[in-house]
């Protein structure tokens, strides 16, 4: 089974989302669509944000987005009904993003985190399972 994963950055997380895309393109299990920036030119987070979060919703996969600190472009994902996008920053807190919120989009920051942790990050949160149970009544909520 592939897992789909929509990338995308602004400015600030463009190295960041080409390192990534240079190292988890190369695992057969995953398929990766970029759908930007493509330079380091600036742009607005928030439309990245936007096209990343529709089509997560859309095709019910997962997203990575990049931004400085992952912090902006990940509040302007969550605008989004449906999307629970998490800013990581170390292992723990990625594995509890899928384990307890569930979140479909990993916001990571360029400025903030490089390439080599941003893959540990990565790879924790695409191993571990959500848990539900408890965590699913709160995911309702946070989704209603």
């Amino acid at each position: 089974m592939t897992i789909q994963i929509i990338l995308g950055s602004d400015h600030g997380g463009y190295e960041l989302k080409e390192g990534l895309i240079e190292t988890l393109s190369q695992n057969k299990a995953l398929s990766i669509d970029d759908m930007g920036t493509f330079s380091s030119e600036s742009v607005d987070y928030p439309d990245i944000a936007d096209i990343v979060a529709q089509k997560v919703l859309a095709e019910n996969v997962i997203g990575i987005l990049c931004c400085g600190t992952g912090i902006g472009i990940s509040i302007r994902a969550n605008r989004h009904k449906g999307i629970r996008a998490a800013v990581v920053f170390n292992k723990f807190t990625a594995e509890m993003a899928k384990k307890h919120n569930n979140a479909n989009i990993l916001c990571l920051g360029g400025r903030t985190t490089s390439t080599e942790h941003a893959l540990e990050y990565v790879n924790t949160w695409l191993k571990n399972d959500f848990e539900g149970d408890r965590h699913l009544r709160r995911i309702k909520k946070l989704d209603a």
